[in-house]
């Protein structure tokens, strides 16, 4: 297959690369695009150099399978209809198409059907906190009909991208020195701080981030769901963590639960508490799984069900759901 990635020099876009490798995915040729900045730069690939392209209003898509698409929202939708215009199915990371009514938002392991039809070639990638919570929420729902969620997000560094990552170690460096930190990448400073705030806040009083988590989950479930988010920015590397507490249209116990969660596709099982065994990021950057522990029902509410999830925001929230699309395309025909 002919496979291009565009963004290929970012965080996902270095994560795409090695997520195809980890998972032999038929790449017959390999196309790397990227700004004029990174362009002629090059990358590992199997053991091979390629060089980096600049992305331009060309033919240098024809004859692509497909496109993962990872530079921001404004070059999805600059770059779409070239892109796509010779058929390559365009699998895209950003928030460009994600509420778009003709484009399928996808996660594999709970709507991979949604990706078979696309009438504008285009399939999105939905956000990375809305991907983990949603695989666990497809256990419970299959159990029973989830009615409200709340939910607290714990989220590291990398979700605002590589040179935020940089900017965290190069925080807790100069504090340890005595030096003022360098601010730029986040509103406040990160290092030794939580900061209750990602991406801008809505009319609403809640962030976009927030919003996401909310429509998002709607449409990838095809439900009624309600989401009550509030996200926040904490000093760590990689991963992301959420507190969850779902309430069902009938009590499901931990027992119920906990088999569901064990059963469930893309989920691991991480939860005794006696012997002090739940997820956490330190151990699980760079995993392909969402984590799940501390599962207990809700003191507050006899239909309510409370758990811990912990997954690589970069893998399985970017670079590896984008790349089990197209598993799943290969899988049931969808490419034809």
């Amino acid at each position: 297959m002919k496979i291009a990635i565009v963004g290929a020099s970012g965080a996902v876009g270095q994560e795409f690369l090695r997520v195809l490798e980890e998972r032999n995915f038929p790449v017959d040729e390999l196309l790397l695009f990227g700004s004029a900045r990174s362009a002629g730069t090059t990358c590992m690939f199997r053991g091979k150099e390629i060089a980096i392209r600049e992305l331009k209003h060309n033919d240098d898509f024809e004859g692509v399978d497909i496109a993962f698409t990872s530079a921001g929202a404004g070059i999805s939708k600059e770059f779409a209809e070239t892109i796509t215009k010779f058929g390559a199915v365009m699998i895209d990371n950003s928030s460009a198409f994600r509420m778009e009514e003709d484009i399928p938002l996808v996660v594999p392991e709970v709507n991979g059907d949604d990706a078979l039809v696309r009438p504008r070639g285009i399939i999105s990638n939905p956000n990375c906190t809305t991907i983990q919570m949603v695989v666990a929420l497809k256990a419970i729902e299959d159990l029973s009909h989830i009615r409200k969620v709340h939910v607290s997000t714990y989220q590291a560094a990398s979700g605002a991208g590589a040179l935020a990552m940089e900017e965290l170690k190069t925080q807790f460096k100069q504090l340890v020195n005595g030096e003022e930190p360098t601010i730029e990448k986040f509103y406040y400073q990160l290092a030794y701080n939580l900061i209750p705030q990602v991406d801008v806040f809505m009319e609403n009083g809640y962030t976009k981030e927030e919003m996401k988590m909310y429509h998002e989950t709607r449409k990838i479930m095809h439900s009624d769901i309600e989401v009550s988010a509030t996200c926040v920015r904490v000093p760590v590397m990689r991963a992301h963590s959420e507190a969850v507490w779902v309430e069902t249209e009938r009590p499901v116990s931990v027992a119920e639960a906990r088999d569901a969660f064990a059963r469930a596709e893309g989920m691991v099982l991480r939860d005794d508490p006696a012997q002090r065994i739940y997820p956490m990021p330190l151990d699980l950057a760079g995993k392909d799984p969402v984590y799940v522990g501390r599962i207990r029902t809700d003191l507050t509410n006899p239909n309510g069900l409370t758990f811990w999830l912990v997954s690589d925001q970069i893998k399985k929230g970017a670079a590896l759901n984008a790349v089990q699309i197209a598993e799943y395309l290969l899988n049931h025909g969808g490419l034809n």
